[in-house]
């Protein structure tokens, strides 16, 4: 059991004989209900971020989507700490717990600080949050990140761990393989639902309520996600931390056996950690694993156009409702429009085409997950191509309608042009990015499950980082050499339409990239 008090005697480790009667979905269901609930208080506050940048916080466009695209990448790096504090020490029950905790204190952070915001004025004044606020603001929001860096890979792979291939007692007709291969397209179905009440309700709320009600909003939702999770501890199925030792010790032993140095520390501790069942399975693993994750990165690059540039671009539309006198949609409330995709989507996939695909591949998944991510990232080059053309089409409308220089004037072009490219970006999600963890779950050592996930999350904030960086340098350079900058703050003048086609191009390379380092990949056994 793990060690300490309440949690020893809650918490079984795998191989225990209380451990025998617990999992199965019965566990998962509980931590279903943990995804959902998370996703709403986390996506209230990322997914209408950019606008809160650009309008209480005064930050110019490019300077917003930036400095978003830092922060998601910061989101997307942190579960590697994470899962290896996890992985080595505290156990993914308690790493989630942690998680839960540093929700409510970032939430409640960023509420106050919110209410503390000096208003934006209409015209004429230039007057701003003062540092002290921005201070208070900046510290929330980076530890809402570390509590995310806790729950995502941790959240998980508990929930994957509860199809342990070793307990034949859960009550699960199916392979645990194939069990634990739906249980992450149901974990998605799942968060699909909370990202989809948050764009859509929350971002509303914020956007004619006020920041603050949405972000406390935001805080209430964590207080049920931990309640629900302590609700369901007497039925998981909990892994037994690596060892008692530090998380350094942990981390410098895990990176010298993968990289073959023979200065770790503990040798036989290194071992269990990368490779319980034989050594020879961590030989080579960066070589085999890196080329995978470097050729994910344009896939991220263009998925976190989403919450950035799209949200912009939406914000020049007419996003009225039933006419002139009907409601008026958020920019980011259009994000609902990949989570409508992934829950129609994921049920028929699950349910429908695997089944279907396996009679044919005899694979407990239908396809492999290599397969899956090589569909979603040529999916996401598809995905830029209808964004440049959609884009192309609305600077034309906004200088036929003679609104160019007129930003603040909704363009005669309708919202539903762009939905198009958020259906897209949902089925390139529904392939690639659950294929890449599923993946990385599979190909790590099992004492490292909590990391395997975290490596394809690090890669979707590594993409992030590039789209924040190509951003930026894109922005510095049409700035200085150009007539307007591709990002201008006034969108009728920029030209987002030459950033998609250029995403569009290294889609194209990035997919050749894959299938050449893909079609020579070797499964590791399990």
């Amino acid at each position: 059991m793990e060690s300490g008090g309440f949690l020893s005697r809650t918490v079984p480790s795998v191989g225990s004989e209380a451990a025998d009667s617990r999992g199965g979905w019965r566990a998962a269901r509980f931590l279903l209900a943990v995804g959902f609930l998370e996703r709403i208080g986390f996506y209230g506050v990322q997914a209408n971020l950019i606008m809160y940048l650009n309008g209480p916080l005064g930050m110019s466009t490019a300077a917003a989507a930036a400095s978003v695209n830092a922060w998601a990448g910061t989101v997307q790096v942190l579960p590697l700490v994470g899962a290896l504090a996890a992985d080595s020490r505290l156990g993914r029950y308690r790493a989630v717990l942690a998680a839960g905790v540093l929700y409510l204190l970032s939430l409640g952070m960023l509420t106050v600080s919110s209410t503390l915001q000096t208003p934006q004025p209409h015209a004429g004044s230039s007057a701003s949050p003062s540092s002290a606020r921005l201070v208070l603001f900046y510290i929330a929001l980076y530890l809402l990140a570390l509590a995310q860096g806790f729950h995502r890979p941790c959240v998980e792979a508990l929930g994957a761990d509860q199809f342990a291939t070793t307990s034949e007692a859960e009550g699960d007709r199916s392979a645990p393989a194939a069990s634990r291969s739906s249980y992450f397209n149901w974990f998605h179905f799942s968060i699909s639902w909370g990202y989809a009440i948050a764009t859509a309700a929350l971002s509303y709320v914020e956007d004619n309520l006020g920041w603050a009600i949405g972000f406390a909003a935001c805080w209430a939702t964590m207080v049920l996600y931990l309640a629900f999770f302590l609700l369901g501890t007497r039925t998981y199925r909990a892994e037994k931390p690596v060892s008692g030792r530090s998380f350094t010790e942990i981390a410098w032993d895990w990176a010298a056996r993968v990289l073959h140095r023979k200065d770790a520390t503990d040798d036989t501790t290194a071992e269990r950690l990368v490779a319980p069942e034989r050594e020879d399975e961590s030989k080579g693993l960066v070589a085999k694993l890196l080329p995978i994750w470097v050729t994910s990165l344009v896939f991220a690059a263009i998925y976190s156009q989403l919450y950035t540039l799209f949200t912009k671009q939406s914000s020049t539309l007419d996003r009225r409702l039933g006419g002139a006198t009907g409601p008026v949609v958020p920019p980011a409330a259009l994000q609902v429009f990949v989570s409508v995709t992934m829950i129609a989507v994921l049920p028929v996939y699950d349910r429908v085409l695997v089944p279907l695909v396996r009679r044919f591949t005899r694979h407990h998944a239908g396809i492999t997950p290599l397969q899956r991510i090589g569909a979603g990232m040529a999916m996401s080059g598809v995905t830029m191509v209808i964004a440049a053309v959609v884009e192309g089409r609305r600077l034309r409308v906004a200088r036929d309608a003679g609104l160019v220089d007129r930003p603040d004037v909704a363009l005669p072009m309708s919202l539903w042009w762009v939905v198009p490219q958020y259906v897209m970006i949902g089925v390139s999600t529904v392939l690639a990015e659950i294929g890449l963890e599923e993946f990385f779950y599979d190909q790590v050592p099992d004492a490292m499950r909590s990391v395997g996930l975290a490596l394809s999350l690090s890669a979707m904030g590594a993409g992030s980082y590039a789209s924040s960086l190509l951003v930026s340098v894109i922005d510095w350079a049409t700035r200085n050499w150009g007539a307007e900058s591709w990002f201008s703050d006034n969108l009728n003048r920029a030209h987002l339409d030459y950033f998609y086609w250029l995403l569009a191009g290294l889609a194209a390379f990035e997919v050749a990239a894959f299938l050449h380092f893909a079609s020579r990949y070797v499964y590791r056994k399990v």
